[in-house]
């Protein structure tokens, strides 16, 4: 899929050593999706990621704007059973 990511996902992918390899195939192949709670343009792409002993990052991305926009990106331990 293609993605672009918006300024504030860029900088959190710097601060959180988040790389764009991983949100690319977390698009193209995500182990769940969920619907934004609160923004219904919005969609959480999970994948576990095992160069990070397979902590569960979550994309959210906007995909109602083409190409998706990547809003933020983070490793979320709430989720590891995928």
């Amino acid at each position: 899929m293609e993605f672009v990511l918006t300024e504030h996902a860029r900088k959190r992918c710097l601060r959180r050593r988040i790389q764009t390899e991983w949100i690319a195939a977390i698009l193209d192949y995500p182990a769940r999706t969920e619907n934004d709670d609160d923004d219904i343009t919005l969609a959480h792409a999970l994948r576990a990621i095992p160069e990070r002993n397979f902590r569960v990052l979550r994309v959210i991305y906007n995909e109602t704007v083409d190409p998706v926009a990547v809003v933020t990106a983070y490793f979320d331990d709430e989720t590891a059973d995928l």
